[in-house]
């Protein structure tokens, strides 16, 4: 047996920088001897991994369907600009664990990820510890097997957990954004290994999330800069959702989160179902959870002055008097709305890293079932 590694900066590299794109083919079988190699060159996410054979990649690369070409650039990966290509990809997704019905849904997400308003340059090389956060959409929720209900950003569900990773290991090996060189996060965050949730749209009372965006089809993924999600609980709001949704402002409103400095910034606020239930059972839209977090989500000018003196704030908010509360997004459309996870009283708020824009993208499954 062969195992397909990269010589340049990871497996499978593409070419750019630090390294041809040519592939080293190992021989053995041998887990152990594998992570060793990688080890040693400074390749992988520091978990062992599963061979990349022939054979393997050709399968992921099959779950695409005849229309995709392999050696395609689907987009150019900086810091290191290795280019990225289906073939690549295929590469770092048998070494991440994933099922070939996966690989539609990973170059969606590396599309994604190369549109010049995520700034990819930015989110791998900052010394914030932000993650690219991969949310997926529609039927490819249930046909491929993804988790979004309890826990669905925990462990235990092979596609959520390695479909994170596998975009970590695409940053890694053909971005180049390894710690220190390529990534200049500070302490970095756990998310780094692997960051993936499912929309939860059967539990959601609005329509499912790419449809705000303006992405009609039957599956999406969608790609964004964040920090880790930060837990919000509220178990005793009954009929209106002010007091739920006044404890998801005030998470939303610290003065630690990029938001803060970046007035065009995203915020993901992420429901758990009980509490989607309670906000539509008082007969609240989307945009009505949007435009209320928008207003409640302010601090005083004057304090956000006192704490920052180089802002990238909309000059409407610069013209604010210090005692003017200043809302930390200058829209209520950065606020991104959705629903997943379980039963429990509990959502999350993420925040972006700041100097980058969420993508969704359409994802076209070619076959009727994913396994």
């Amino acid at each position: 047996m062969s195992h397909v590694v990269g010589n340049g900066s990871g497996p499978a590299a593409g070419a750019g920088e630090s390294g041809s794109g040519e592939l080293l083919r190992v021989a053995g079988e041998s887990p152990e001897s594998l992570y060793a190699l990688l080890a040693d060159r400074g390749w992988g996410d520091g978990l062992p991994v599963v061979a990349p054979t022939p054979a393997r990649v050709e399968a992921m690369l099959a779950a695409c369907g005849p229309g995709l070409d392999p050696d395609e650039v689907i987009g150019v990966l900086p810091p290191r600009l290795g280019e990225a290509t289906p073939r690549l990809l295929a590469v770092n997704a048998v070494l991440a664990g994933c099922t070939p019905d996966l690989m539609p849904l990973l170059v969606a997400a590396v599309r994604g990820i190369t549109a010049p308003q995520f700034n990819l340059r930015g989110v791998n090389s900052t010394t914030h510890p932000v993650s690219v956060l991969v949310i997926v959409h529609g039927e490819a929720v249930h046909r491929c097997g993804f988790n979004a209900g309890a826990g669905t950003l925990g462990p235990g569900n092979r596609a959520n957990a390695t479909l994170g990773r596998a975009m970590r290991l695409v940053l890694l090996h053909i971005a180049g954004g390894t710690a220190g060189s390529g990534d200049a996060a500070t302490h970095g965050q756990p998310s780094k290994y692997t960051y993936c949730l499912a929309e939860n749209a059967a539990a959601g009372p609005w329509p499912a999330y790419p449809h705000t965006v303006g992405v009609d089809a039957s599956s999406a993924v969608t790609v964004a800069g964040a920090e880790n999600p930060h837990n919000l609980h509220d178990m005793e709001t009954r009929g209106s959702p002010v007091p739920l949704l006044d404890k998801a402002a005030s998470v939303m409103a610290t003065l630690g989160a990029n938001n803060a400095v970046v007035s065009s910034a995203e915020f993901f606020v992420v429901l758990g179902p009980e509490h989607a239930a309670t906000v539509a059972a008082a007969g609240w839209s989307r945009q009505d959870v949007q435009a209320y977090l928008y207003e409640k989500c302010r601090r005083p000018a004057g304090e956000l002055r006192a704490h920052f003196g180089s802002a990238l704030w909309s000059p409407w908010l610069r013209a604010l008097r210090d005692e003017d509360l200043q809302p930390l997004t200058d829209s209520p459309q950065n606020i991104r709305l959705l629903v997943a996870g379980g039963p429990g009283k509990h959502s999350l708020v993420v925040p972006s890293w700041g100097l980058t824009r969420s993508v969704t993208v359409p994802v076209a499954l070619p076959y009727e079932e994913c396994r």
